[in-house]
């Protein structure tokens, strides 16, 4: 659990270095979406081949984050995270040098296999040095720090593929791992709350989680998020690549700056929650996302970018809501809790870069779109029933 006195021993840069912590591990995740078009094009690969480049790092996430959680909760905080972030340039680096789609998916996979090593240790690390009505607000600024990350990845991909070549992006993403990793093991705090879970309590732990309705639907909440977004930012570089709008990888990079109103959006919804509490401020945020992903059906250019603002914002809203409700629904192991949220929430992201492609290929953007908003009703639903109306901090 949190500790009232834990804040006397946080220093003022902890908030900061916690944002770029996530922004140090996000910068990989989505960092091949603006190459997409120019990726299939380099090794003659199909638009859902291309996109594996995708899931295959979310697959990865998805797959070990429960491992990460259960290795966590027994050896520590910092450590693992601090050497995920370092261990992270090595993938990138060898990206840079793949010589096929395949090498390149292989590598990308890898990616995956470590970020968790990130996102799950920082939820828990936050949830127990931190007075517990501190938490939601620095963990929607570790959001913050993924949404900045996310678009960091894809925009510089994009960028540096127009003024050099897409293999060195790769190599500026290799150097801000590292560069961020030696700033987490400067500056951030070792744990000083963590308390090693012996092994033989593995079992019993993940035993209550799953019997916990609230947070098993809190994971099915995080699956249709992720399945949202990621369908709508594969599919629509594909789109905006063809006839008419023809936008190149700086361009398509360009476009994700949308991301950027994620870091305006999210830091409030800590407060939010603390007034509201988690189930009315995910169903808000919802409503908000599929309305703005609903404008994306316009032709105009204008307005399909401001669809996808809308649409990111409401998504990170709920993920921002959904990640302190995890932490808040369970009293101990911690990093298993978010390990099996990040479970469900990568398996999304895998499944939303390659399922939306068939109707994609069938119905074009629009169907990519009704996919995405078919996970966002169900997220919805899940919410509705199985979220205590008054589930606050």
């Amino acid at each position: 659990m949190a500790h009232p006195t834990a804040s006397s021993r946080v220093p003022r840069v902890f908030l900061p270095v916690l944002a770029l912590v996530g922004c140090g591990a996000f910068l990989n995740v989505y960092s091949t979406q603006a190459l997409l078009p120019e990726l299939a094009r380099e090794f003659s690969a199909s638009r859902v081949a291309t996109s594996l480049t995708v899931s295959a790092t979310t697959l990865a996430m998805a797959l070990c984050a429960p491992l990460v959680g259960l290795l966590a909760d027994a050896l520590g905080r910092k450590r693992l995270l601090v050497g995920a972030l370092l261990l992270l340039a090595v993938p990138c680096l060898l990206i840079a040098r793949a010589d096929s789609l395949g090498h390149l998916i292989l590598w990308r996979f890898v990616q995956g296999v470590l970020i968790p090593g990130v996102m799950v240790v920082t939820t828990a690390y936050v949830a127990e040095e931190l007075p517990t009505p501190r938490v939601p607000a620095a963990l929607a600024m570790y959001i913050t720090g993924t949404v900045v990350g996310g678009f960091g990845g894809r925009f510089l991909s994009g960028v540096v593929a127009e003024a050099a070549s897409w293999r060195e992006a790769f190599h500026v993403i290799a150097a801000s791992n590292l560069l961020i990793g030696l700033i987490a093991w400067a500056v951030l705090p070792r744990a000083r709350n963590f308390v090693p879970q012996r092994a033989g309590q593995a079992l019993p732990t993940l035993g209550s989680h799953l019997r916990n309705p609230p947070l098993l639907a809190a994971c099915a909440v995080g699956f249709a998020l992720l399945f949202a977004l990621v369908a709508a930012f594969t599919y629509v570089n594909y789109h905006l690549a063809d006839p008419p709008y023809r936008l190149t990888s700086a361009g398509l990079g360009t476009v994700f700056t949308v991301y950027l109103l994620g870091v305006v959006v999210t830091p409030p919804s800590g407060r939010l929650v603390a007034r509201f509490g988690h189930r009315r401020v995910l169903l808000g945020a919802l409503a908000l996302a599929a309305l703005g992903f609903t404008v994306t059906l316009a032709a105009p250019l204008p307005l399909i970018i401001l669809g996808l603002a809308i649409g990111s914002s409401g998504v990170f809203v709920a993920q921002a809501t959904t990640t302190g409700y995890v932490a808040a629904s369970v009293t101990q192991g911690r990093s298993l809790a978010s390990g099996l949220y990040n479970l469900a929430y990568y398996t999304g992201g895998a499944l939303g870069a390659v399922l939306p492609g068939v109707a994609y290929a069938r119905f074009g953007w629009s169907g990519a779109v009704a996919a995405g908003l078919a996970a966002l009703a169900l997220a919805a639903a899940l919410a509705a029933l199985a979220w205590p109306r008054t589930s606050g901090p």
